[in-house]
Formats: C-alpha cells, sequence, structure tokens
C-alpha cells in the first residue's frame, strides 16, 4: 500500500485550516464583538450603538456609521481614554437610551425610520435624565472624531498639501 504525499499533505492543510477557522464559530452569543476591558457590552448594545452611529452620519455617496464601523470606535475609545465614572454614565446613558427610545418610538431604535429617529435625538437636549445627555454627547463627539480619522476620509476626502502651503500673492496682509 502506498502513500500519495500530496494528497496527505492537502488533507494535513485542511485540518489545520479547520483548527484555525473553528474557535470563530463558537464565538459567545450575547457578548461585544470586540474585547473590552472596562465595559461590559452586550451584543443587542453593540447594535444599538451600530443604529445610533448610522444614524449620526447615515450612508450616503460615502460610508455611513455602520459600514465605518464607527460604534466600534465609539465603544474602544470609551474603554480606553474616559475615566471609570464617565464609563460608568456611558453604560448607564446607553441602557437609559434602550428604554427611553423604546418609550418614545413605541418600538425599537433600529426598527424606525430615519425621520422618526433623527428627530428623536433633537429630543435628548430636552430631556432631564443627565447620564442619557452625557452617553449621546460622548457617542456623538466620537463618532465624528472617528470618522473625520478613518481611513476613508483620510484618503478620499482630505486633500494634502505639502508644508508651507501654495503662495498666495493676493492674500491681505
Amino acid at each position: 500500500m502506498t502513500m500519495n504525499r500530496r494528497a496527505a499533505i492537502r488533507t494535513f492543510l485542511y485540518i489545520a485550516g479547520g483548527t484555525l477557522v473553528l474557535p470563530a464559530c463558537f464565538r459567545e452569543s450575547g457578548k461585544a464583538s470586540i474585547d473590552l476591558t472596562n465595559l461590559s457590552i452586550s451584543e443587542d448594545d453593540e447594535q444599538l450603538l451600530a443604529e445610533l452611529t448610522e444614524t449620526l452620519i447615515p450612508a450616503t455617496d460615502t460610508p455611513g456609521g455602520k459600514e465605518l464601523l464607527l460604534h466600534l470606535f465609539v465603544l474602544k475609545m470609551v474603554d480606553d481614554c474616559h475615566t471609570p465614572e464617565e464609563q460608568k454614565q456611558f453604560t448607564k446613558g446607553l441602557s437609559a437610551f434602550s428604554t427611553w427610545s423604546r418609550k418614545e418610538l413605541g418600538n425599537e431604535f433600529a426598527v424606525a425610520d430615519t425621520d422618526r429617529r433623527t428627530a428623536l435625538l433633537g429630543k435628548i437636549g430636552e430631556s432631564t435624565d443627565e447620564d442619557l445627555k452625557q452617553f449621546f454627547s460622548i457617542t456623538k463627539r466620537r463618532a465624528i472624531q472617528g470618522y473625520l480619522n478613518s481611513q476613508y476620509v483620510m484618503t478620499n476626502l482630505v486633500k494634502y498639501e505639502l508644508v508651507p502651503g501654495r503662495y498666495n500673492g493676493y492674500a491681505p496682509a
């Protein structure tokens, strides 16, 4: 009985590739898709944050918040750069936003159409809940920061000029 080396190597590579891919199939459902050290965010909270960033920066002829994964940027920045008090306010504000939006819209934030979502975000300033206001302020600021620093914006929208820039002889002195 002879053994075909090529078939054996091919089979070995299939097995090795399967063992590398297999752990990705067993990701715990209900957990966030990125590792966070200071925040505990569920999968539903992450989806709500994704819809919120998509509402703040919608997809037009440029990619929106979901496509640029701005919700993950917001989570990572809050986890790494904010104080523990702000992180607690963020998580409390996220849960407050979920219940408040469900009460105001009559259903989930993700199900509502874009006009109703935008109108709802305009009402946040009228709310008396400070955690909600702080959450929205952090999310909006970090989503804008993530958008302006994203690879898409930096390569396609921002035009780079070498220092010192162009000379304008007609500029007032």
